[in-house]
């Protein structure tokens, strides 16, 4: 058969695309009804923006676009995804506790996909679902890239079976239209490529450059970048919109150069290439011992101290009570204030501590308080772990408690 790229005249990456409705849209209600509304509405604007590539990169052609969803519940969306050229999959409920025929019929049209003569280079499964883990497993074994788009908490096994996982934050950044990066800057663990474009943005020695130029090259050490970011960001406020074109804070300053390395490893570290390396980054087990490193490895959970989860409760009141705030808004601020208390925090940790508490139905407004910030966020993790099959003793469970709860619950 001959190759419909070739026949086509467009090159690319041949891509295909497994949409699971239900559980995305579920997700992203919990996190941003906004951006959920876009997700149902608008698969054409963010299936684009996941195909495009970024300069130098391939672009995706998704030879393969369906979506399964429940007709008794969201048959209104069909015609949007009609639209954008998917393929819309009826999949109602088959059982009397609502569970739908969604994963059946995604397994067996994902399996006939890898089988046939379509040449699938990479497949695309958009659901925070776990039991999609087997399937990955088998796209694994056929030497075929995945990528999980996320709306909601990964199971860790799923998370590290698939090449990349675009994150929960990251989809509602492409929703929102507040990203400027392709999906390998926002999904894959590989060195960032920089577009073009903002490179040349990047020549001259901006007051932020130099900034961090003289911060990083006087540290006793590798910098948290979360403190790296805060100088930034106080040199030139006007990154905080984009980081210049970049995006994120770790695109930015890895463009930088001048001997300026960055590793995302840890929430970021920053350091001086003439006087360190990689190896000088302290070793998890440094930063979280015990029952807490168990917790982190094996859930997600940013590894913070317990000094640090509670500054960001304590931060995220504050600002609550002030005015209401939306969530890119607040990570921020919040990032900020714990950076200027001396507990760095990166802003990629407090959007995972907000995604929690959107799980946990915790209404951010300005009645929250720092306790009850704690209190559903500690909940959370405490549900993770059940997940995650962690089992505990009655003295591991207080310690797990004191610790993400940053001692608020005592």
């Amino acid at each position: 058969m001959s190759d419909p790229l070739a026949r086509s005249g467009r090159p690319g990456i041949r891509a295909a695309m497994f949409v699971d409705f239900d559980n995305v849209y579920t997700g992203l209600m919990a996190l941003d009804p906004a951006a959920a509304k876009r997700f149902a509405e608008d698969p054409k604007h963010w299936t684009e923006a996941l195909a495009d590539g970024g300069t130098g990169e391939e672009s995706r052609r998704f030879l393969i676009r369906n979506c399964y969803l429940n007709p008794v519940v969201y048959s209104k969306y069909r015609t949007y995804w009609t639209r954008a050229g998917f393929r819309v999959i009826d999949c109602p409920s088959l059982t009397q506790r609502g569970k739908s025929s969604t994963d059946i019929n995604l397994v067996l049209d994902a399996m006939d996909a890898l089988s046939g003569s379509g040449g699938i280079d990479e497949f695309f499964i958009a659901s925070a679902d776990a039991d999609f883990t087997s399937l990955i497993q088998r796209f694994r074994a056929a030497d075929r890239m995945t990528t999980v788009i996320a709306a909601g908490a990964v199971a860790f096994a799923y998370r590290e079976m698939a090449d990349h996982v675009v994150e929960s934050h990251d989809f509602v950044a492409i929703l929102n239209g507040t990203t400027v990066e392709p999906l390998h800057t926002l999904a894959s663990p590989k060195p960032q490529h920089v577009p073009a474009a903002a490179a040349s943005k990047s020549k001259a020695a901006s007051p932020a450059v130099r900034e961090v130029l003289e911060f990083v090259r006087k540290a006793p050490g590798p910098v948290v970048g979360a403190m790296v970011a805060h100088r930034a960001l106080t040199a030139d406020p006007s990154l905080k919109t984009d980081w210049g074109g970049f995006g994120k804070f770790g695109t930015w300053v890895a463009q930088i150069g001048q001997s300026i390395e960055y590793s995302p490893a840890q929430g970021g570290w920053v350091w001086d290439a003439k006087r360190f390396s990689s190896e000088d980054l302290p070793a998890p087990a440094d930063l979280q011992p015990g029952i807490e490193e168990q917790v982190t490895r094996v859930t997600d959970v940013p590894a913070l101290s317990a000094d640090q989860f509670r500054q960001v409760f304590l931060a995220m009141a504050a600002r609550l009570r002030e005015h209401p705030l939306n969530r890119s808004d607040l990570s921020r601020l919040v990032r900020d204030d714990c950076v200027s208390a001396g507990q760095p925090v990166s802003r990629n940790a407090v959007n995972f501590v907000l995604q929690g508490l959107a799980y946990a139905n915790f209404q951010l407004n300005d009645e929250a308080t720092a306790a009850g910030l704690a209190a559903a966020w500690t909940a959370n993790v405490e549900e993770l772990c059940r997940v995650a099959l962690l089992e505990f003793d009655a003295a591991e469970k207080l310690a797990v408690r004191r610790w993400a709860s940053g001692g608020l619950l005592e």
